[in-house]
């Protein structure tokens, strides 16, 4: 029987629309693998068998009745687990949530509920978004596919994972600072953060509002483009949605050339604190474009030293506020502490048992930024930062047409390696944090391996506001580039995973 969980998504939407594969067959591929590898991998916190087969099943009979359909329609997709869904639980990775169901599905899962796309499951995640390797999960971490002692990345290692270890053909993730582009970094997937507000955040469990946005995970540049035009829109349930769609980000990718595209190498995020194997794999993919015709110049974004600092206080205070609604009274669990219990009693031990580690770090750091006498002193003086980001941003753009950096320092780290020094994990989104500052799209594509620890290395470019078509139009010039140099996608030069899941089991 031919394996069709190894074709990307604008392979397969062509053999269901010819009839070759039928939804329900390619689901149960997918779902197969999933009870195969999921054990050990940790990519799906929950996942959703019978919903899925019904829907395909639905798929393959208005199909054969010969009713026009969506494209993407008996695609099957994953989901990361802090969006809402009305039919599997949403615990954004955390204890506070478990086994909470909700009573609306969030506009990106109705939009794929639309297109008849069958969601395998939920996809695990740091707990409320919170991390950068998917070790704060309250349920355990997600394993990289590449190696499994490795990190996939965070936030949304699980989606990242269950893409690039051919658990998923597609996977919806959310970047608050990185946490798309970083797990495609690590695993040798795509991940793209659109436009500020091109996706709707409604149904989305909010880390930090200002910076929160949903995009696409995908095996190559093509299929995170035929995903974002599937689920960006205006929505009236989301007062940040932008009022006009960005769409045609497929037809995007079909330009491949990149002939007098200027392309900026933003200085400050490269060479020094970057491992030499991903310096190396950048040099040469900056190298490839020039050879292709583009024209390359240096960027200076003197305020992108500050980002981090400035980022980890502006999401803290507003994480603080998000999650001040699980009070033990209105959602979420509750905790009952011996004695005589008070309210004040009831919520400290509920929110004791309920967050974890990283979380009680961020709201207390938040809460104190917030707090009197200190509002103006850090938070006040982050926002300021983030206005130069921006500006920053704004002066390159006229003259660069793209942005370009590697899209993390190093590549994936061992699991527990940086548990302990939370300033060290919080360094890894030096490259991605200034995108969601400004609210300027990102994308993140495999450029190769480290040639000394034959891991994936990631390459990050960022366009203008509502320029996301740019960012898809280089991508794919580059992925044709590299793939003609290689003769096969990125992935499949990576190790197989049923080897890997029997070495440990």
């Amino acid at each position: 029987m031919t394996d069709y969980t190894r074709k990307s998504a604008t392979e397969l939407v062509a053999l269901l629309q010819a009839g070759t594969v039928t939804s329900v067959e390619l689901t149960q591929q997918f779902l197969d693998r999933i009870d195969a590898f999921n054990g050990v991998v940790n990519a799906y916190l929950h996942v959703s068998a019978e919903s899925a087969l019904a829907t395909a099943a639905e798929v393959d009979r208005r199909r054969a009745s010969g009713e026009a359909l969506p494209k993407l329609a008996g695609l099957p997709i994953a989901v990361k687990d802090n969006l809402t869904t009305t039919d599997a639980p949403t615990t954004a990775g955390s204890k506070m949530l478990e086994g909470y169901v909700a009573a609306y599905d969030a506009t990106v899962v109705k939009k794929l509920r639309d297109n008849l796309m069958p969601i395998l499951g939920k996809t695990n995640l740091d707990e409320f978004a919170m991390g950068s390797s998917t070790e704060n999960s309250a349920f355990g971490p997600t394993r990289n596919t590449w190696s499994l002692d490795r990190i996939p990345g965070g936030s949304g290692g699980g989606s990242a994972a269950a893409v690039g270890g051919y658990l998923a053909p597609l996977a919806i993730g959310s970047d608050t600072g990185g946490s798309i582009r970083f797990p495609a970094s690590m695993t040798g997937t795509v991940g793209t953060k659109p436009t500020y507000g091109a996706v709707s955040r409604y149904g989305l469990i909010a880390l930090a509002s200002s910076l929160d946005q949903i995009g696409p995970v995908a095996r190559s540049v093509a299929d995170a483009a035929l995903l974002q035009d599937v689920i960006a829109g205006h929505d009236p349930h989301d007062s940040t949605s932008l009022p006009n769609a960005l769409d045609n980000m497929l037809a995007a990718t079909e330009n491949k050339s990149v002939a007098g595209l200027r392309i900026g190498v933003i200085k400050q995020l490269t060479g020094e604190g970057f491992q030499a194997g991903v310096q190396q794999r950048f040099d040469e993919s900056i190298e490839a474009l020039k050879a292709a015709g583009a024209q390359i110049v240096e960027v200076d974004c003197p305020s992108f030293e500050y980002a981090v600092a400035a980022y980890y206080l502006i999401l803290p205070a507003e994480a603080s506020s998000n999650l001040a609604k699980f009070d033990s009274v209105r959602f979420g669990l509750r905790v009952t502490p011996e004695g005589s219990p008070t309210i004040e009693r009831v919520m400290a031990a509920t929110r004791e048992a309920g967050f974890g580690p990283e979380v009680k770090r961020r709201i207390i750091l938040g809460t104190y930024a917030l707090s009197s006498g200190y509002y103006d002193a850090y938070y006040g003086s982050a926002q300021k930062v983030r206005t130069l980001i921006q500006r920053d941003f704004a002066k390159a753009f006229e003259v660069a047409d793209v942005l370009v950096s590697p899209t993390a320092p190093t590549t994936a780290f061992k699991l527990g390696e940086k548990v302990s020094d939370p300033i060290a994990m919080y360094l890894n989104d030096i490259a991605t944090i200034p995108a969601n500052l400004a609210g300027v799209p990102g994308i993140s594509l495999p450029i190769g391996v480290a040639p000394e620890d034959g891991l994936p290395v990631g390459i990050q470019f960022l366009a203008p506001a509502m320029e996301d078509a740019r960012l898809y139009q280089v991508g794919a010039a580059l992925e044709e580039i590299l793939e003609q140099k290689w003769g096969k996608t990125m992935l499949e030069t990576g190790p197989d995973l049923a080897t890997l899941v029997s070495e440990v089991k």
